[in-house]
């Protein structure tokens, strides 16, 4: 009597213990949905259904009346429980900021292992080398299973590519500075349960089944219910390259990885977890607040320059934090700042040009023209020609110190209007502007102006005074084309013709195209020079930032 009780209450155990399993797994799926990280998500979703499936097959294995209907949910569990691995495997590769469950070369490789060990579970009635059953009364009635070669080849390779996932997620520990304990006890416990295993195979005190399932569901339910913040915490802290800080929502520190720490040893004080960012790095709250949010540190006695970003994190609607991410950007602001010098140059360039070479241009116009009053020379002409060259020459030098300064200010451009505003103020003669374009994009609208006018000018100077001149939208790419009909640019030449100082004719100072080619440069554009329908020369402006209308 006895020995039937707790045999009656053994059944319970294992049918309870199963059951809540399942549901555990099941019900933390919704929770699982709020995971920030899509990739994250997918894996564990997948994890929870899958071990939710497994658990549910050991516990209709134990249920369901005939040895025929136990075989096949027993089979049904062996192809559930084994799918779980590949979820598994995902969630630590996303998890820990890899990128291997996205390697196509991997995931086919997967499938087709998975495949062909679903096809050994179920042919297991023909060979019978994968286990054998058989009815038995102890510890209870139940059909007791004996695994053969196969089943341990197979579970050798679960717990292997088992074990791959915990070294991921155990260098993912290591990298933070947060308290993982209580997760890593979370992880471990999801390998438990092979010590059931073991005993359910060696000993008939418990029954020989696998109890992974209950160590998901455990799992399951301390991160989803109790740790859900400590969860994100750790990815966002650990799961990147860059220097990362992680705030609650009231901007106290929670978490940082080893870089953060590099970068600011204060983060490894005592007791600096919990503490208002503005007590411990005051450096970040202000460049928070600056516009340009970039930070200046002394590494290694080197000048060395952050970016400083923000991103808010949470879980479903629930804003938990946010997480501030430094990226080393010293080349490029070293980049920037050497700009910012070569301008201010030429800015002094400009200047000089502007004030002290017209003084000295218009004292000497001014006596050309008091010596044209007195006498009547063809040499005078032709000086006071030179002069307004130079004239010529000094507005364009100044409008190209001008259009390489980088781009302040854009607005939306409707380019056909701005065409037609360009063509009424250059000096267009018997020339025809044929504007058939319906293009919207962002741009500086007085340095477009400039870029179209100078082509404008470029094709009635080579291509004669009746030429016609297109404006379209280029194919395949965004962006537009002046062209003309006049007589071209040689391949060889299209290079050149950009450079500042080259003209081909003869009242030409040089620096029109290579104006057209600052402007471009500078809206971050490219510039090609091709050949015209009408043989003449097309100019080709492409990567241009298309806007809504």
């Amino acid at each position: 009597m006895a020995l039937q009780l707790s045999s009656d209450l053994l059944f319970l155990a294992y049918f309870l213990v199963f059951g809540v399993a399942a549901l555990a797994c099941f019900v933390s799926i919704r929770r699982a949905r709020r995971i920030d990280d899509p990739d994250t998500r997918r894996g564990v979703v997948a994890l929870l259904a899958t071990s939710g499936g497994w658990a549910t097959a050991h516990f209709l294995f134990l249920v369901v009346p005939t040895p025929e209907l136990k075989t096949v949910v027993y089979v049904a569990g062996l192809v559930i429980g084994f799918s779980a691995v590949g979820p598994w495997l995902y969630f630590c590769s996303a998890y820990t900021g890899r990128s291997l469950h996205q390697n196509s070369l991997i995931r086919r490789a997967a499938a087709i292992i998975f495949l062909v060990v679903v096809v050994v579970k179920v042919m297991n009635p023909i060979h019978n080398l994968y286990f054998t059953a058989e009815i038995v009364t102890t510890p209870f009635p139940h059909l007791a299973i004996q695994n053969g070669i196969f089943h341990w080849l197979v579970m050798g390779l679960s717990y292997a590519l088992a074990i791959v996932g915990y070294f991921m997620l155990l260098e993912l520990f290591l990298q933070v500075s947060y308290d993982t304990k209580p997760f890593t006890i979370l992880v471990a416990i999801t390998g438990l349960p092979i010590v059931f295993d073991v005993i359910g195979f060696a000993s008939p005190l418990l029954i020989n089944i696998t109890y992974e399932p209950i160590g998901v569901a455990v799992f399951a339910v301390g991160v989803f219910y109790v740790y859900i913040d400590r969860f994100q915490a750790i990815q966002l802290a650990g799961g990147r390259d860059e220097s990362v800080i992680v705030l609650n929502a009231d901007d106290q520190i929670r978490d940082y990885n080893s870089s953060a720490a590099d970068l600011f040893p204060t983060l490894t004080e005592p007791n600096v977890i919990g503490k208002p960012l503005g007590n411990v790095l005051p450096t970040i709250v202000d460049a928070r607040r600056a516009d340009t949010a970039v930070i200046e540190l002394e590494r290694n006695d080197v000048r060395r320059y952050y970016r400083l970003t923000v991103n808010s994190f949470g879980a479903g609607q629930s804003q938990l934090g946010r997480l501030l991410i430094l990226s080393d950007i010293t080349h490029r602001e070293q980049y920037r700042r050497e700009l910012e010098r070569q301008n201010e140059r030429l800015d002094q360039f400009a200047s000089m040009i502007s004030h002290d070479l017209r003084n000295p241009l218009n004292v000497a116009r001014g006596n050309v023209e008091l010596a044209q009053q007195e006498c009547d020379s063809d040499h005078l002409e032709n000086v006071s020609d030179a002069h307004s060259r130079m004239e010529d020459m000094i507005e364009d030098v100044l409008a190209l110190a001008r259009q390489g300064q980088p781009i302040d200010e854009t607005e939306t451009i409707h380019l056909a209007p701005v065409a037609n505003q360009c063509w009424e103020v250059v000096d267009t003669a018997d020339a025809e502007l044929v504007s058939d374009i319906d293009l919207t994009f962002i741009a500086d609208r007085d340095r477009l102006q400039q870029l179209l006018e100078n082509l404008f000018r470029n094709a009635i100077e080579h291509g004669g005074a009746d030429v016609t001149i297109r404006v379209g939208e280029t194919d395949g790419e965004d962006g537009f084309y002046v062209a003309d009909g006049g007589p071209g640019i040689a391949p060889k030449d299209r290079d050149q013709v950009l450079e500042s100082g080259y003209s081909t004719a003869d009242e030409g100072t040089g620096f029109g195209l290579a104006i057209v080619k600052e402007v471009a440069d500078a809206h971050g554009w490219a510039l090609t020079i091709t050949e015209s329908t009408d043989g003449g020369a097309r100019f080709e402006i492409t990567g241009v930032e298309v806007a809504d209308e």
